[in-house]
């Protein structure tokens, strides 16, 4: 699929990991209008790359989300990408899917949204026993029509981790979350950073993400992934 270019909300994300109250920062809100296909269209690759169940339970995304590079290289529902494009922090793009219906909670403009990447690929499809592995998390990025946020203004978690595919391990899938606070709270989040990359902490291969997610009181509402695989195979 491939996302119309609209006037989005735009956000950059930077990475510290910190344990503190995570402030709540601006995005711009715009009059954008997909089609509510799309949504359905984002469920359906995630259900065809097996992202569900393995990465997230199974949901309707409230929202749209797309990451691009400054390569220009961009997140497009399983496009493959080069790793030497990907190396550096990606921007993020969200806009409300406004007449889609969802799992999630009915959610404010106030609310703070948690990006993340994983990878539930690592080392191998084959052998997972690094997956989930942690590439990304980053929080106080709420929807607010009041102007574009600065990267200065973001409290992250756990630092960008470029993708960086074995030899010989095939294609490995990176996935972008969009999360949003399961009670619909506009207060503060008190985030925990995963112990380690490997397994997001957890010591169990095939976990991340959604243990993380559940034990932070968090529910998906977007996503998006893209392929990146090493050059020796």
């Amino acid at each position: 699929m491939t996302m119309r270019t609209r006037p989005f909300l735009f956000a950059t994300l930077a990475v510290a990991s910190n344990r503190q109250p995570i402030d709540q920062a601006v995005i711009a809100s715009t009059n954008s209008r997909p089609l509510d296909s799309d949504v359905y269209e984002v469920q359906h690759e995630l259900e065809k790359a097996e992202i569900f169940p393995t990465v997230i339970d199974k949901f309707l995304p409230s929202f749209l989300l797309t990451a691009e590079w400054p390569s220009s290289e961009h997140a497009d529902l399983g496009n493959t990408v080069k790793v030497d494009d990907v190396q550096d922090e990606p921007a993020i793009t969200v806009h409300r899917a406004p007449s889609a219906t969802s799992s999630s909670p009915s959610l404010s403009d106030d609310v703070t949204y948690v990006i993340t990447i994983t990878d539930p690929d690592a080392p191998s499809r084959d052998n997972p026993e690094w997956s989930e592995f942690c590439h990304f998390i980053a929080a106080g990025v709420p929807v607010s029509p009041s102007g574009a946020v600065q990267l200065s203004e973001l409290k992250d978690i756990v630092e960008y981790k470029p993708p960086g595919p074995p030899p010989k391990t095939g294609k490995h899938r990176y996935v972008f979350l969009l999360l949003a606070p399961a009670n619909g709270t506009t207060d503060p989040l008190r985030l925990s950073a995963p112990p380690d990359r490997k397994n997001w902490g957890t010591g169990e291969p095939r976990h991340g993400v959604r243990d993380w997610a559940r034990e932070n009181g968090l529910a998906p509402v977007a996503a998006n992934f893209i392929y990146a695989q090493n050059e020796e195979q």
